[in-house]
């Protein structure tokens, strides 16, 4: 089997080749196994390396050292590749991914992915591609593109650039008319902000959908009413939490402002006019609709060994 480490030299706030090269050099010679260490250059470029990897026939483990935009280039590359998993080393800003397996540290214990095991998970696929985690629209999207003028200045990290942004974000106009088909229901309405979660959390750690399952085959959808904006900053500190859902249901306290379905297939329509920003696994534009279906079982990931 061979070891394939493709590298994301720019991911973060700094280069992380220089630290993670040597340490994946000590554990590979340690464990006696074949790998290989490639760096990216260019967006993009990681879905390329896993592609031409995953091709050759081989048994391979291919190991995203990057942040969730990185993994995600790999899981396309890799994707439809019965004979190819794929290993997230979270050397990002948010690496949400990780947080729905017990977060990074087992993940940064290299020996213990190398050795870890392979698994199937659900993906999302929309018309702009495939997401592993979240797909989001509204406040919170437009909040991620905000992100990167923050997310490299000194002391702060995903989630205090995620705050930073959302200060910038409440100043501007708020909430957008949407249609929304989840299945077979039509949701229409004026919405801060929507989640459509294969996982958990996304922007540095905010817990949109804290029951989401990535094996389950189902997407839980998140919808937030418009609200003021003194209101936002209660509404934004319950949803970090994940205190508005609990046991598959809205949760009391915020009963009038969020709406939760467990879906297959969600389509979102812009009625006002106005564009709406539109974030893939950190991946952000303005579009006038979005859809989303879950791909069940369709990624084959790699989970750290227990100890």
């Amino acid at each position: 089997m061979r070891h394939v480490f493709i590298v994301n030299p720019v991911s973060g706030k700094a280069d992380a080749s220089g630290t993670l090269v040597p340490q994946i050099i000590e554990a590979a010679k340690s464990l006696g196994a074949h790998y290989e260490i490639l760096l990216t250059e260019y967006p993009g470029h990681g879905v390329e390396l896993a592609a031409e990897q995953a091709e050759t026939g081989e048994e391979v483990r291919l190991y995203a050292c990057g942040g969730d935009g990185t993994f995600n280039e790999v899981i396309r590359g890799a994707r439809g590749h019965a004979n190819a998993a794929v290993g997230c080393i979270p050397c990002g800003s948010g690496n949400d991914f990780v947080r729905n397996f017990g977060g990074r540290e087992p993940f940064l214990d290299l020996k213990r992915m190398m050795c870890g095991q392979a698994v199937n998970i659900d993906l999302i696929q929309t018309e702009k591609g495939i997401a592993t985690t979240i797909c989001s629209a509204g406040l919170d999207a437009q909040v991620a593109y905000g992100i990167p003028k923050f997310r490299r200045l000194p002391f702060c990290g995903g989630t205090m650039a995620y705050n930073l942004s959302i200060v910038q974000s409440i100043c501007g106009p708020l909430g957008h008319h949407l249609r929304v088909k989840a299945d077979d229901e039509i949701i229409t309405g004026d919405f801060l902000m929507l989640a459509i979660c294969n996982g958990k959390a996304y922007g540095g750690g905010y817990v949109a959908a804290p029951e989401a399952d990535m094996q389950d085959g189902l997407l839980d959808l998140v919808l937030i009413r418009k609200i003021g904006r003194v209101a936002v900053a209660r509404v934004i500190g319950g949803y970090k939490k994940g205190a508005h859902i609990q046991n598959g249901q809205v949760a009391p306290p915020y009963q009038n402002i969020a709406m939760f379905r467990r879906v297959r297939r969600v389509e979102v329509e812009v009625l006002d006019g106005r564009p709406i920003v539109v974030t893939e696994d950190g991946e952000c534009e303005e579009r006038m609709g979005l859809s989303a279906q879950v791909c069940p079982l369709d990624a084959r990931v790699l989970l750290p060994a227990k100890n």
